[in-house]
């Protein structure tokens, strides 16, 4: 998105979206996007028409996160449902000019099998071919994982592209892990998450709250990003309600640190 006069990079903010309702909130809000959620690629085509039309008389526009990947060790599994959803989900996109699709796949050693890491490999390689093909940017989401356990996916598929999760980026860390992505893979980073949370080591502890309800420093992690000349998006991964009560702290923040919103 560039820069603008007074050299400052410019973003567009959004919010996460589970349904038509939610895309209509987030617009009224002033955001310029919606990352829409689809768990279910079975089910979602019959809402396509609404979120059309929102487009259309709007002018927002699309991103999309796919579902959850289920057990994580399961190759079995990942095989023969989560791929056949995210294929889908690859076929649905293109029919709401959705650019961009964020999935999980868990690939920390500390908690996946080196076999599994090797699969996921192959996994990502042949999503890879099918977004590539419909113009579509992938992007693994971290998740516990920090940029080292993260290298040997980016270093064998030189086009997947990172989604820096900034509340999972402070889970089982002291310091955000956010920092190393910055460090060691700045031109990967191709979309931000937003939300808060007061650290911890489980899954509980991903609690999305509103920025600054939490010990994220966002003012650091913002004027990195700034530094790095990111002028991309970044999706408030938050409730409606609470992105409209939060909307005005993160503007600020980001203004602070550079950014034009």
């Amino acid at each position: 998105m560039g820069k603008d006069a007074k050299g400052r990079n410019r973003i567009h903010l959004g919010g996460t979206a589970r349904s038509p309702a939610d895309v209509i909130a987030l617009n009224r809000m002033g955001l310029q996007f919606a990352e829409i959620s689809i768990p279910d690629p079975e089910q979602f085509p019959r809402h396509i028409g609404e979120y059309q039309a929102i487009m259309d008389t709007s002018g927002v526009y699309y991103l999309c996160h796919g579902p959850r990947e289920g057990d994580p060790n399961n190759m079995d599994t990942l095989e023969t449902v989560y791929l056949p959803k995210l294929l889908k989900i690859l076929l649905i996109m293109p029919q709401l000019d959705m650019r961009l699709l964020t999935i999980h796949l868990w690939a920390d050693p500390r908690f996946v099998s080196p076999d599994v890491i090797a699969y996921k490999v192959g996994f990502l390689k042949r999503l890879l071919n099918r977004a590539d093909a419909s113009g579509i940017t992938l992007c693994i989401e971290n998740l516990s994982e920090n940029a080292t356990h993260l290298s040997v996916i980016f270093e064998a598929l030189p086009s997947l592209n990172l989604t820096l999760d900034l509340g999972h980026a402070q889970l089982l860390t002291a310091q955000s892990t956010g920092f190393g992505f910055m460090e060691r893979f700045p031109g990967r980073i191709r979309h931000v998450h937003l939300h808060d949370n007061l650290g911890g080591t489980s899954v509980k502890d991903d609690l999305h709250l509103p920025v600054g309800k939490g010990i994220i420093d966002f003012e650091g992690i913002f004027k990195a990003l700034s530094l790095m000349g990111y002028d991309r998006t970044m999706t408030l991964e938050l409730r409606p309600h609470e992105i409209r009560e939060n909307i005005g702290t993160v503007r600020q923040r980001l203004s602070d640190s550079g950014f034009r919103v």
